[in-house]
């Protein structure tokens, strides 16, 4: 039995409430369980250098974790004048992950950043962070349309992002922190709403895992995307 009294194959309590900031062109706060972040999406009409002259737009991201989103404080990255390679890491997945669902020629040449601020970790932070940053940039490119900057919606499928380990013989889904301490496998899966793949994260915390296991976690990671993308739909009246 799961320290949390979930099921195997359960997902946390998930919810997304979307227009939690007023300024940003698009913004939600998810909550997977004690894990709480908050998405915002802006809107910028140009793109990096390396990007001008192409017609192709260019979605980036940024991950931050506030100082007491843990059980101790952290220092903020910013005090000590770099960030970590966690962070990086991090953000460039959720720039991958929301870059694979969108067509960057109808976005046309703009960048749209999506910032990704924890306020209250318990695991699974990137996984929630891809899951709440495509309802961001969903609401930013939906505001494009209605302001007439784009004709038609630039965005191709839903994403979410979840997390799976082997628990023992045991494969279970939607890790909390306590059980991402203690699995022997960790996975993370980035999907779409048709079971493709945008990126598997996998590796062995403390032995090898067989192809069995691992499709195992696939299994499960299938079925707990589904349900979020759900839930994204249930947060935006889809």
């Amino acid at each position: 039995m799961r320290l949390s009294k979930r099921n195997f194959n359960q997902i946390r309590q998930t919810t997304i409430k979307t227009n939690v900031n007023k300024n940003a062109e698009g913004s939600c706060l998810i909550k997977c369980g004690e894990t709480h972040i908050i998405c915002t999406a802006s809107v910028e009409e140009s793109v990096p250098q390396f990007m001008r002259k192409t017609g192709l737009g260019w979605i980036t991201a940024e991950y931050a974790m506030l100082p007491r989103s843990t059980n101790s404080r952290m220092k903020r990255e910013a005090s000590r004048g770099k960030q970590g390679g966690r962070t990086l890491e991090i953000q460039r997945l959720i720039g991958r992950s929301l870059r694979a669902c969108i067509d960057r020629v109808l976005l046309g040449e703009r960048q749209i950043i999506v910032d990704c601020d924890v306020i209250q970790a318990d695991g699974g932070t990137r996984c929630a962070a891809i899951t709440g940053g495509w309802i961001a940039l969903k609401q930013a490119t939906d505001l494009l349309i209605r302001n007439g900057s784009i004709k038609e919606t630039p965005i191709i499928s839903h994403v979410a992002a979840i997390s799976c380990g082997m628990l023992g013989e045991q494969a279970i889904l939607d890790l909390d922190y306590e059980e991402d301490s203690n699995i022997s496998t960790d996975a993370n899966f980035v999907m779409n709403e048709h079971g493709a793949i945008m990126e598997v994260q996998a590796s062995a915390e403390k032995k090898p895992f067989s192809r069995n296991e691992f499709e195992k976690l696939f299994n499960l990671a299938e079925l707990g995307i589904k349900e979020l993308i759900e839930v994204q739909k249930y947060s935006l009246n889809l």
